[in-house]
């Protein structure tokens, strides 16, 4: 059996520790890993009977590029997560599908390029510590954190990124998070798995994330009853088990709400949870056979 660990050239050796990891738990259980970069004409994907997608972030300025990739890659091996889902999960226009279901979302608005009515120093969260952030984004890439007295700075990046072509998120910044952390449940083939804290990532008046993404400050986190009761509605929105799925959770003022659902290229931080390789290992070999 052999997969390609789906990649991009600006990773260091192709693949971080979390890729080493796997790669090293795969083939301890037969499968001949190896990483891939998802761009690169070379490659064969044919020639491999599962394709992985890891670390491929570089991907969002380049989003029709890579969803055109995963379509040609799953028409010749089996992709994880499947190309539908990478469409869906990598567009954050999902989190208003997710908040019309009912489910706790951090509070969004969406500006689209070229549309009449949109003012970029208008947008609803003026006034209050925001942040900003293209709908197609990966590793805090061209995301900004606005304080209550920064239209302008903030107008400023929208207009550069609406102007782009790139449709824009805008989210109240939700302060606990400073304090109590992000939690990212980490779910694998359909049941969660484990958990992390990470540290708030977006300084008060800092700048853009340079490089491929921010520095996450992680460790292990016991997700609270209702944390763990959010991943599982989300789980279940999704309806098909996702070989890999994380849900990162906000502190908000009536409970935990969700920022992201990752089902492309997330980190599973598996070196943060004793057995975690291991489980999505023995996910990988079940797809296989």
């Amino acid at each position: 059996m052999r997969i390609a660990l789906a990649t991009c050239r600006e990773v260091p050796g192709l693949l971080d520790d979390e890729g080493r990891l796997l790669e090293d738990r795969l083939r301890a259980r037969g499968v001949e890993a190896e990483p891939a970069v998802w761009d690169d004409a070379d490659v064969a994907w044919s020639a491999f009977d599962l394709v992985l997608v890891r670390s491929t972030w570089d991907y969002p300025t380049r989003h029709r590029e890579f969803l055109a990739w995963a379509d040609a890659v799953e028409r010749v091996s089996a992709l994880h997560n499947p190309a539908s889902v990478l469409a869906w999960t990598t567009d954050k226009h999902y989190l208003l599908e997710l908040a019309g279901t009912g489910l706790p979302v951090v509070p969004s608005a969406v500006l689209e390029p070229g549309s009449d009515d949109t003012d970029p120093a208008a947008h609803p969260y003026v006034g209050v510590e925001h942040v900003v952030k293209p709908c197609v984004s990966a590793g805090s890439k061209d995301t900004l954190r606005c304080g209550p007295g920064e239209s302008g700075r903030s107008a400023a990046h929208v207009r550069a990124l609406l102007d782009a072509g790139r449709p824009v998120l805008v989210q109240p910044y939700l302060a606990a998070v400073d304090e109590v952390g992000e939690t990212a449940v980490v779910a694998i083939d359909g049941a969660p798995s484990h958990a992390v804290r990470k540290g708030a990532l977006l300084a008060s008046g800092g700048g853009l994330v340079e490089g491929l993404f921010a520095p996450e400050d992680i460790s292990a986190r016991e997700p609270s009853p209702a944390e763990t009761a959010v991943a599982a509605h989300v789980l279940e929105h999704l309806a098909t088990p996702m070989l890999y799925a994380r849900i990162d959770l906000l502190p908000g003022p009536e409970g935990p709400q969700v920022l992201e659902v990752e089902l492309a290229e997330p980190s599973l931080f598996l070196e943060h949870a004793p057995g975690a390789a291991d489980r999505l290992a023995d996910a990988v070999v079940r797809r296989l056979r």
